[in-house]
């Protein structure tokens, strides 16, 4: 009963902002009865009508969930006006770029737009799914919730990797060839799955056609729809998780304020300034464009897009069925079902979940900055000399993380969270830098290079 009375109080003080703000008409179904309706029952419901104080904090969540859906909302926009110019053929693909750069007024701020908020997207989902992850938001009501995330971040990689081709450049022809020459790995499908990729056995019009109807229609609507029901599930659950764990029971309302104005002026100015950086981006750098797309010439080096390049480096110290199967699917399925391990304390509220917690991740981080780096020097320089590179190595490598996972727990005592995140930082920094070393350390040839000068290292 106190729960249902407490619902009751919520949708009154829900009805009352909406009614002041588009007062019913006495005349049933009238345009104003309409807006009222939808206010009513879908904005205002994808947010609870009450939050706590301590989460609404800018440095609690960093608005990280409406920057994202901002700017798929400034991906949705520019998109459709690029649609209006873009021709999905290999004869005028480029060509039609081109034109709308050089041709039409803010043609160029339009593709610039887009292009950094695909890029800035990553990023932020990203970070949003490591701010989720470290103030332990995955247990309880919201384990399901973690998994549509996870959802998103693919749909969102989807969506920018099935763009990335349709500039049909040099760049990001060679990007896709390497991305999808990766699916041939798989054990006894590869090859089916390469072909479906691709559109046919070799990149051409079937791919620019398939990847042009997935990114434009395909991809956003999975995209709208995991968002609803992502969002419909934070409602559920009453909000972000609290950063003081003692307030988190459903009685305790001391501390709550209304979603408006506290909660949404935040989001509005988070909001703001996103779209601000965005077109300031826009005006000062302009999307790349490459050499039209030769399939006959391969740029030196060629790389993937910066969001799979972990992948690309990996490739080069271990077995390609490691590097871009096993490993790829251990980690999703860590992910995936990391809500349903059994934790016998589910901490969550504060970032990194306790003073254990920060001294253990802390550690786990400054192992993968030295080691990382130390292994690929040790494997280019070593190894791939001696033939001593690929099965052998990633024995080397488990065997390295079981000792710190051991060392780890006879020092520290972790609870079993802890445990997981000093794991997942470990992981998660060693990946990082296998990026920045692929992106930005990778000169021709793939060998190690200095990025300000382009000689080997």
């Amino acid at each position: 009963m106190a729960r249902d009375t407490d619902s009751d109080t919520q949708a009154n003080i829900g009805r009352r902002i909406v009614g002041s703000i588009f007062p019913r008409s006495p005349i049933p179904r009238t345009d104003a009865d309409r807006r009222r309706t939808i206010l009513e029952f879908l904005v205002l419901h994808m947010r609870p009508v009450r939050v706590r104080r301590s989460t609404v904090r800018y440095t609690h969540t960093f608005g990280l969930g409406g920057m994202s859906l901002v700017l798929i909302a400034l991906l949705m926009a520019s998109g459709i006006l690029l649609m209006l110019a873009y021709d999905p053929s290999p004869e005028h693909a480029y060509r039609s770029i081109l034109s709308l750069q050089d041709g039409m007024l803010f043609g160029a701020t339009v593709r610039a737009v887009h292009h950094w908020s695909a890029n800035i997207l990553v990023a932020v989902v990203l970070f949003h799914l490591l701010r989720v992850f470290f103030t332990g938001a995955y247990h309880g009501p919201r384990r399901f919730n973690w998994v549509i995330g996870l959802g998103l971040l693919v749909g969102i990689l989807a969506s920018n990797f099935t763009g990335y081709l349709l500039p049909w450049d040099q760049l990001s022809y060679w990007a896709v060839t390497i991305c999808t020459g990766m699916l041939g790995y798989v054990p006894g499908i590869g090859e089916w799955l390469q072909a479906f990729a691709r559109g046919g056995a070799e990149i051409g019009r079937g791919t620019l056609v398939l990847f042009y109807s997935f990114h434009t229609t395909v991809v956003p609507v999975i995209l709208i729809v995991l968002m609803a029901f992502h969002f419909w599930r934070v409602r559920k659950a009453r909000g972000v998780v609290s950063p003081h764990p003692q307030d988190s029971q459903e009685n305790d309302d001391s501390e709550m304020v209304l979603t408006l104005p506290n909660l949404l002026v935040r989001e509005l100015a988070v909001g703001l300034t996103v779209v601000a950086v965005v077109m300031l981006l826009a005006a000062l750098f302009e999307a790349p464009l490459g050499a039209p797309a030769n399939p006959g010439m391969s740029p030196n080096p060629a790389k993937a897009p910066w969001y799979f390049m972990g992948f690309q480096e990996l490739q080069i110290h271990l077995e390609p069925l490691i590097a871009v199967v096993i490993l790829p699917v251990l980690g999703a399925l860590g992910l995936i079902l990391l809500p349903y391990l059994h934790f016998d304390h589910e901490l969550s509220g504060p970032w990194f979940l306790s003073k254990t917690g920060r001294t253990t991740g802390a550690l786990a981080a400054m192992v993968a900055l030295v080691v990382t780096p130390l292994l690929i020097l040790i494997d280019e320089f070593w190894l791939q000399q001696t033939g001593g590179a690929g099965w052998p190595a990633i024995g080397v490598i488990a065997a390295g993380i079981t000792a710190f996972a051991v060392c780890l727990s006879k020092k520290f005592k972790p609870e079993k969270a802890e445990f997981v995140q000093a794991l997942f930082i470990l992981f998660l920094v060693g990946f990082a830098i296998l990026t920045i070393t692929g992106v930005w350390f990778r000169g021709p040839g793939m060998a190690l290079a200095w990025p300000w000068i382009g000689a080997p290292a």
